[in-house]
């Protein structure tokens, strides 16, 4: 299984986005600028790359993603 991975950032905070592309299951993580993360589990539909792109967000890797996912970063 590939997964996608897409962030952007707003008002200092991060947000990223992991999609199984296959089931549109996902994981979406919001860094606050004192790195507290949140992290919320998300079933997208197929229209979902066009809401990524509507809302600028832009591709990311899976390194990045992991390492927030961790706490590492």
């Amino acid at each position: 299984m590939v997964h996608e991975y897409f962030k952007k950032e707003i008002d200092g905070a991060k947000i990223l986005v992991q999609i199984n592309p296959k089931t549109f299951e996902g994981l979406e993580l919001i860094v606050h600028p004192d790195n507290h993360i949140e992290k919320t589990p998300r079933e997208f539909d197929e229209e979902i790359y066009e809401d990524l792109e509507a809302d600028e967000f832009i591709r990311s890797s899976p390194i990045e993603f992991n390492l927030y996912l961790k706490g590492i970063f």
